[in-house]
């Protein structure tokens, strides 16, 4: 089958090859024929090394598709059932998962660094997150495959498995935005749409969307947000709006400045959301003092604190009653050989999600 390979770190340009053969399924795991992949800030971030990830590797992670075969021990899956994959499938076993928090289980994902799910000739392909959805076909775990509806487009259904479930779930699972809510989202790629979105059905009174490219804040009004500001315009838009800060301040792009913008932009007590996956080698500095005295709080949210076979068919039924706009967050649909522009349009103005979409 055809996949796009990245055999370097740091090398942006994929090989497309026609020689892969995905690995399995063996006991316990979905092979899937794989309809559409979204092309995801993480997939950058795992070339350029952001996020580790061994190679060779097939990237890709935000997928949809149809089930071809089921391992031992899958009784509720069958060939030919729509499937939207969840790349960080819960164990259900390990300690986080006793605590009702799947969504910081790591034993598939864990798996997936060191276990190839691919091959071409004698070269073993390791897959993204265990996944590798920049492929015709892919082997999931079973806690990896959601069983959505045939009504569903392949499309809807991929940007569910990522950008949406971890742009809405950071506000509605991990800060819990409570209607009449003041919110600010720095960072208006595709997850930072979904966390607009996902304040405007929370009910939030005040969404403020921040981002460097001014192309992005006629769409992220379009998406919700009731005020725009680049980030030197932030400040003073506070004092006009929300002059003691936000209740929520949502970091989508998680680099150190904009973590410490999205501090200084919440209220005291208020809460601070990191979102994006930043460099493990970045630090931000907060002094005791501030800590204690401002009394905010800082919460990570791994996956929009998702349980995924709870959280999508929710999503989804948002999307039926036509409250949560997803086919409008696809900017491009491309062809798998056409990957390599996808990654490099990332954090354009005029992109907000691209989708693979396959034969």
């Amino acid at each position: 089958m055809r996949a796009a390979v990245l055999h370097t770190i740091g090398d942006e340009k994929l090989d497309i090859r026609d020689d892969v053969a995905v690995l399995g399924p063996g006991p316990g795991e979905v092979r899937l024929r794989v309809r559409a992949s979204g092309v995801c800030h993480s997939d950058l971030s795992a070339v350029r090394g952001v996020l580790p990830q061994p190679v060779p590797a097939v990237l890709g992670h935000e997928a949809a598709g149809d089930v071809l075969e089921v391992g031992d021990g899958i009784g509720d899956l069958a060939p030919g059932d729509r499937i939207a994959v969840n790349w960080l499938p819960a164990c259900g076993v390990c300690t986080h998962c006793r605590r009702a928090e799947p969504y910081l289980c790591m034993t598939h994902v864990m798996a997936g660094y060191v276990m190839p799910r691919f091959t071409a000739g004698d070269l073993p392909i390791y897959g993204m997150a265990g996944c590798g959805a920049f492929a015709e076909e892919m082997v999931v775990p079973r806690a990896g495959a959601v069983k959505i509806g045939d009504d569903v487009p392949y499309e809807v259904a991929a940007l569910v498995g990522c950008g949406v479930t971890t742009g809405v779930g950071a506000v509605v699972n991990t800060a819990q935005v409570r209607p009449g809510d003041s919110v600010v989202v720095i960072g208006c790629g595709g997850v930072g749409i979904a966390a607009i979105q996902g304040a405007r059905l929370a009910g939030a009174a005040l969404i403020v969307a921040v981002d460097t490219v001014p192309a992005r804040h006629e769409a992220a009004r379009r998406f919700g947000a009731t005020h725009t500001a680049g980030p030197d315009e932030l400040s003073d838009l506070q004092t006009a709006v929300a002059p003691e800060g936000f209740d929520h301040a949502f970091d989508v792009v998680a680099v150190p400045e904009t973590l410490r913008t999205a501090w200084t932009a919440c209220r005291r007590g208020g809460s601070v959301i990191v979102v994006g996956a930043g460099r493990a080698e970045d630090q931000v500095a907060f002094s005791p003092f501030e800590l204690l005295f401002e009394g905010k709080r800082i919460l990570p949210s791994l996956y929009g604190s998702a349980e995924p076979h709870r959280d999508f068919p929710r999503l989804l039924s948002l999307w039926r009653a036509g409250r949560l706009d997803i086919e409008g967050m696809i900017s491009r649909r491309l062809r798998l050989d056409q990957v390599g522009d996808a990654l490099a349009a990332l954090g354009s103005g005029d992109v907000i999600r691209q989708v693979i979409v396959h034969d």
